[in-house]
């Protein structure tokens, strides 16, 4: 067991630096396509800059992308090589079509940030297009992975040999289109949020700077409303997710809830924290019937309790603490967005409150923190499954007993490179100030082009 928890610690550390940079890397892209989109409508520079600016950035978290991305492929063969046995016969169809979606990606990129002054509009925006195209279809096909873990097809093991394959059914299982949705419309939610962090902030910095000020306003609004949208988004498909949860992994929902006894009208046990002795959620709000509605869209669904299933079976029961906070944040982060936009276009406000332009400035560390959430969430509320009900965690592991080092060696790395990312960007956006930008277009112009 303690080589599987430092395993599982080493690969989670890796996922869990590597995603900060996935998914910014899958959100960012649609902002600059919607940039580019709103420069070629408006002529309008502003947004030209918007554009050019984020994809300076989306080109530097690229970078730790690829090598982060590498590092956890290599460990998923070293470290669960009875797994990959499986993925290896099983399942191999995500990593073989996902190489020529990064090609897509690195290769429109590259055009993009190299000759966007030198090619046609429609090229930019196509060039844009296929970059987010290509991002997210990365994404989508090694997420699926996970939703395979979840919900394995396509195969058998008989005798202890994988017969039986069928590596289309294992592609398209049972939460691969649920599974693949979350993934994008979540990503896009947390890269638009992220933007409106880096507005406000600096909308905070340059209240005096009035050009300044209005050009991160608008970038503020885009975020708040693109994040909006795709944070209530991915509400509905959790939503979706829950119910597959309650048809092929009741165990996880009823751990996610703290929900011991099986049950019809099924309260929704929010916030508190689960008691093993008690077999309760302790400090909780019941929301009575809900968790029913939840798991089937009717108060009378039965709803399968944790009392069903060999305690050995269970997941570890502060994934309901998880679950509740990744709720909890993106319920915050809407109701954030909608206020946003009704300070702004109802009210028809040019200025915001401070306390409110703090809570935007929190927003994309929140979503982000949302992403970890829920990662962590959906990974340990399988556990001890490997391949649910089909192959334990602890059976895929490897027998190396040098794993304790290489663990402190990649945190080392990992830090390394977070506080590169960091001095990169800093240095680059202070040897480009926006004002300089800015200055380059006509003040009586409002930023439209004659």
């Amino acid at each position: 067991m303690e080589d599987v928890v430092i395993a599982r610690s080493l690969f989670g550390t890796t996922m869990g630096f590597h995603i900060i940079f996935a998914t910014l890397g899958v959100g960012i892209p649609l902002m600059i396509l919607i940039a580019e989109l709103m420069y070629q409508k408006t002529k309008n520079r502003e947004y030209a800059i918007m554009a050019k600016r984020w994809t300076k950035a989306k080109a530097v978290l690229l970078g730790v992308a690829i090598p982060t991305g590498t590092i956890a492929g290599v460990q998923l063969s070293l470290l669960w090589p009875g797994f990959m046995e499986v993925i290896g016969k099983v399942m191999a169809l995500p990593f073989q079509i996902e190489i020529y979606a990064f090609f897509i990606e690195a290769l429109f990129i590259s055009i993009y940030v190299y000759a966007a002054d030198r090619i046609s509009p429609w090229m930019r925006i196509l060039s844009v297009t296929l970059v987010t195209i290509g991002a997210a279809a990365s994404a989508v096909l090694i997420t699926n992975v996970h939703a395979f873990e979840g919900t394995p097809a396509g195969f058998r093991i008989e005798n202890g040999q994988i017969v039986d394959v069928d590596p289309w059914a294992a592609f398209f299982n049972p939460s691969f289109v649920v599974t693949a949705a979350h993934v994008a419309v979540s990503a896009f939610m947390t890269g638009a949020f992220v933007i409106a962090s880096v507005a406000a902030y600096k909308m905070l910095r340059n209240k005096h700077d009035e050009r300044v000020y209005k050009f991160h306003r608008k970038a503020l609004i885009m975020g708040l409303v693109v994040g909006g949208i795709f944070s209530f988004m991915t509400a509905i498909n959790g939503h979706e997710s829950a119910q597959l949860l309650h048809q092929y992994q009741p165990e996880k929902l009823a751990a996610a809830e703290g929900l011991f006894e099986t049950q019809s009208h099924a309260p929704l046990a929010v916030g508190g924290f689960t008691d093993r002795e008690t077999k309760e959620v302790k400090w909780g709000i019941e929301v009575p019937w809900a968790l029913s509605f939840l798991a089937d869209d009717r108060f009378d669904t039965v709803v399968v309790g944790l009392d069903d299933f060999p305690e050995e079976y269970w997941p570890p029961l502060f994934v309901h603490t998880l679950f509740n906070a990744m709720v909890g944040i993106g319920s915050l982060l809407i109701m954030l967005s909608l206020f946003g936009f009704f300070w702004s276009k109802i009210l028809k406000k040019t200025t915001y409150p401070k306390w409110l332009m703090w809570l935007f400035v929190a927003a994309g560390p929140l979503s982000m923190l949302a992403i970890e959430f829920g990662w962590i969430f959906a990974c340990t509320g399988r556990q001890p499954w490997v391949i649910y009900r089909i192959m334990l965690t602890e059976d895929a592991v490897t027998g190396n007993q040098n794993l304790a080092a290489l663990f402190i060696a990649f945190a080392g790395i990992y830090v390394l490179l977070g506080v590169a990312v960091v001095l990169v960007l800093r240095y680059y956006f202070k040897r480009h100030p926006i004002e300089d930008e800015l200055n380059d277009i006509p003040p009586s112009s409002n930023g439209v082009q004659a």
